[in-house]
């Protein structure tokens, strides 16, 4: 059985491809095949063969299944900016629908785990009236949110989960990443978002100084997803 989900996060720079990377490692390592997106992304970096995001190289670093970074990310722009002021800088409608065929495309893999990475929190803005959370729901995938865990997480995960339950999503699972290894009273936030999330965590990942994928997979459970180890 194939599953995909859509991955987002609480704000921007919470570790979202970390965890994202963390979970395609733990479903390799469970024998599955893998696939992941990264629809759009900013901050890329010029390179000969043209512009490439680290966090899209990183996803694609834990796909099996052979993919151009093209297939990836189809829109990259260079200034790490809200992508919608990227793109219209360079004179580019980032629309839905120009999103859509390259992310169905991915789903359309077969892979048994697919993961479409948003960028930064659920609400991000593209072109006209549009967020980039019309393409989760044009695509109807559960979601993954990865709560960074600091001061004001719980305000922002609560927000996120009544936004995707708003726009008719099934939030699958949450994952809390101690982005902040000085935390204040951390056990108890976590129980407070356990108490509050409509949905099961999939692992509390600590503070790492290297946080690999192999390193961050340890911390997760991907069974809350209806993911087990295939023969």
């Amino acid at each position: 059985m194939n599953h995909a989900f859509f991955i987002t996060g609480t704000d921007t720079d919470i570790g979202k491809t970390t965890v994202a990377c963390g979970l395609l490692h733990a479903a390799r390592q469970a024998g599955l095949s893998t696939v992941a997106a990264k629809p759009v992304a900013s901050g890329c970096k010029g390179t000969p063969a043209g512009l490439r995001n680290g966090d899209a190289l990183a996803l694609l670093g834990e796909c099996s299944l052979t993919l151009d970074y093209a297939e990836i990310n189809p829109f990259a722009f260079a200034p790490a900016i809200a992508p919608h002021l990227a793109a219209c800088e360079v004179g580019v409608e980032l629309t839905v629908a120009a999103l859509l065929p390259s992310a169905r495309l991915m789903l359309a893999r077969g892979a048994d785990f697919t993961l479409v990475e948003g960028a930064g929190g659920w609400r991000v803005p593209l072109s006209g009236r549009e967020n980039l959370s019309d393409l989760a729901v044009a695509l109807g995938l559960p979601v993954i949110l990865v709560v960074g865990v600091r001061l004001g997480c719980i305000n922002h995960a609560m927000l996120s989960a009544e936004a995707i339950a708003r726009d008719g999503l099934i939030l699958a699972g949450w994952v809390a990443n101690i982005v902040d290894s000085h935390a204040s009273r951390l056990d108890e936030n976590l129980a407070t978002l356990a108490e509050r999330l409509p949905a099961p965590c999939l692992g509390r990942i600590p503070w790492l100084p290297e946080a690999s994928p192999a390193a961050v997979a340890r911390y997760l459970d991907l069974a809350p997803l209806g993911l087990s180890f295939k023969v």
